[in-house]
């Protein structure tokens, strides 16, 4: 059998004992000209075939609209040819009264993921959120997935999920302006209330 040589633009490395194969891709922030490829991408990151168009991507569309959308934090994942292949954002959110972030959706096309393209989009957009001196991050998703990223439960940190079913999925990740103090009732930017 011949030996198939490795494709160039492909880098195998190891993380947490798993041998990764990723593809090289350029995060960047989000410019007007990416709007259909992010929809086109988070359209076939979260397709069901009962269902023609994702609620992901209405709310990618609702939350570009409101006053919670922060250009900064909607981050995309290019590839060695300039394509999206895959997109997260974070928004303005509140605990209380103060200003927090809510991140999601996070996206990747079919065809890039378990490449590390997600790994590439948490770490940058955590990196910008600290970097903007955000104190927390909250999310609702696989305490499996995002806990490889420092997310933990909410109640470890004394803030309210807005919906208690939600339980150990309802996950925070703190920042270096995190304070303690920092507790209560979570709530999301507008769009995520029609959800």
């Amino acid at each position: 059998m011949p030996r198939r040589e490795p494709d160039a633009a492909v880098i195998t490395w190891r993380h947490r004992g798993l041998l990764l194969h990723t593809v090289p891709v350029l995060i960047r922030r989000e410019s007007p000209e990416d709007v259909p490829a992010v929809r086109a991408v988070t359209a076939a990151a979260f397709a069901k075939p009962d269902t023609p168009v994702p609620v992901e991507v209405t709310l990618l569309d609702a939350l570009r609209v409101c006053a919670d959308w922060l250009p900064a934090l909607s981050l995309v994942a290019v590839d060695e040819r300039e394509e999206v292949v895959g997109h997260v954002v974070c928004t303005r959110a509140r605990i209380g009264t103060a200003p927090v972030l809510g991140l999601g959706p996070l996206s990747v096309h079919p065809d890039h993921q378990r490449r590390g393209v997600g790994l590439a989009l948490m770490h940058s957009v955590l990196g910008a959120a600290d970097a903007l001196g955000e104190p927390l991050v909250a999310l609702l998703g696989s305490p499996a997935y995002y806990g490889r990223y420092g997310f933990r439960p909410s109640t470890e940190y004394g803030v309210t999920a807005p919906d208690p079913a939600w339980g150990t999925y309802f996950q925070v990740r703190t920042l270096t302006a995190y304070e303690p103090a920092l507790k209560g009732a979570f709530a999301y930017a507008g769009p995520f209330d029609d959800v």
